[in-house]
């Protein structure tokens, strides 16, 4: 299994690169560093692992890295859209001091949606025709829990995540029967990840590990999951998802 995660230099994409190298997978993790991306599949374990620069809301970017990954894995079985900025890239103390949405520049809405929403469309549209003329592969579009789409000072975060919801869920009515697959993957709750504030972690309340995300990734990556598509898998309840799955699916 040939493997591209986004935005895996840090957080629940190096999880989810580490736990499909550690499987025995060619990784290529991506972060817009090109420094930063190498040291992290450095850091992965098993050999081969490979670090790209590619800023995902850009085209040319995006094509590039792509290739490259295509290039030095030999093929790619799997997109993981992982790469993504959240809000406190507008408000760095969003948990404890949210603000409103007319608080939010123009300029901080674009980028987040850049990133989270065209950034997945992007990566997708230039690995899926590859795969299409290859015979078959999968996307995982990495999502988020329902509520942080409605939440009170959660613009535009949540509308982004929301937008790359719907977007996975068409890629998958699009490519029903095509041989390849499109499923969402979401840890189920709050992860520690960088994407949180300091103060976030100060209380007693307790955050999923991203290492959560390791189990299913994976799975989603096996021969027991080549033909599951247009499920909305939440990582917490990997497990449970699992063995409630009828026989045969």
């Amino acid at each position: 299994m040939k493997v591209l995660v986004t935005g895996g230099t840090s957080g629940l994409g190096h999880a989810m690169a580490a736990a499909l190298a550690a499987a025995g997978a060619g990784v290529a993790l991506t972060g817009r560093s090109a420094e930063r991306a190498a040291a992290a599949a450095g850091a992965l374990p098993g050999v081969g692992a490979v670090g790209i620069g590619l800023d995902v809301r850009d085209e040319a970017s995006v094509a590039r890295a792509v290739d490259e990954a295509w290039s030095r894995l030999g093929g790619l079985d799997m997109l993981v859209n992982n790469a993504g900025i959240g809000m406190r890239t507008v408000n760095p103390h969003f948990m404890t001091d949210p603000r409103p949405f007319w608080e939010v520049s123009a300029n901080g809405f674009r980028d987040v949606v850049d990133t989270n929403l065209t950034g997945y469309f992007l990566t997708a549209r230039e690995t899926v025709p590859r795969m299409l003329a290859a015979g078959g592969g999968r996307v995982v579009n990495i999502a988020v829990s329902t509520s942080t789409m409605h939440r009170a000072g959660f613009v535009p975060y949540g509308p982004s995540r929301a937008g790359s919801e719907s977007l996975s869920r068409i890629m998958a009515a699009d490519l029903r029967g095509t041989g390849v697959t499109v499923n969402l993957l979401l840890p189920g709750g709050p992860t520690a990840t960088g994407m949180l504030p300091p103060d976030a972690t100060a209380g007693n309340r307790e955050f999923l590990d991203p290492s959560v995300m390791g189990p299913p990734v994976v799975w989603l990556a096996s021969d027991a999951a080549a033909d599951v598509h247009d499920e909305r898998i939440v990582a917490a309840e990997f497990d449970q998802w699992l063995r409630a799955r009828p026989a045969g699916r």
